[in-house]
């Protein structure tokens, strides 16, 4: 066997242990859920009353979940009016990591959903350093359906395969 060849076959045996754990727990900047409607009904309609409810039920449920798991989430009060003026915290080039930075948060946090119509979703969760600046675990997940459940069901799977996922 050749030596190249005997240091690759290691680090490729070796890989599963050195894959990246999961984050440890600190303090969060959670900015939300922020709903992106692309649909034809969005375009036309607007926000309706039960999305803006499922986006806030959304931003509860991956909330909690950082507080089960011993994560901090810390108050965004103090940057207020910064997200006031931003549309979406996921897609302001940092900003999210900038203002977590600011309220002295470990990670910085934001979701989004994607509704191209009623029937066809996607849900993304993006969980950042703060320090580096770097995503530490990032996801998105398609969902069949706009419902309380449908969107449970997908953030779930979101926290528990990508964001939490272990080795």
């Amino acid at each position: 066997m050749k030596p190249a060849f005997a240091v690759i076959s290691f680090f490729l045996a070796a890989s599963p242990a050195l894959a990246q754990e999961p984050p440890s727990p600190g303090t969060v900047a959670f900015f939300g859920v922020h709903l992106i409607d692309m649909s034809t009904e969005g375009a036309v309609n607007g926000t309706r009353p039960d999305e803006s409810a499922r986006t806030n039920m959304a931003s509860a449920f991956v909330a909690n979940d950082f507080v089960d798991r011993g994560f901090t989430l810390v108050p965004i009060a103090p940057v207020a009016e910064r997200l006031e003026e931003i549309n979406n915290p996921a897609r302001c080039n940092g900003c999210d990591v900038a203002m977590a930075a600011d309220l002295g948060a470990d990670y910085a946090l934001t979701g989004e959903v994607s509704k191209v119509s009623n029937l066809i979703l996607s849900l993304q969760l993006n969980l950042r350093d703060v320090r580096t600046g770097k995503t530490l675990r990032a996801g998105s997940v398609d969902i069949r359906g706009n419902t309380d459940e449908s969107w449970q069901r997908g953030f779930s799977y979101l926290l528990r395969n990508i964001i939490f996922r272990k080795g």
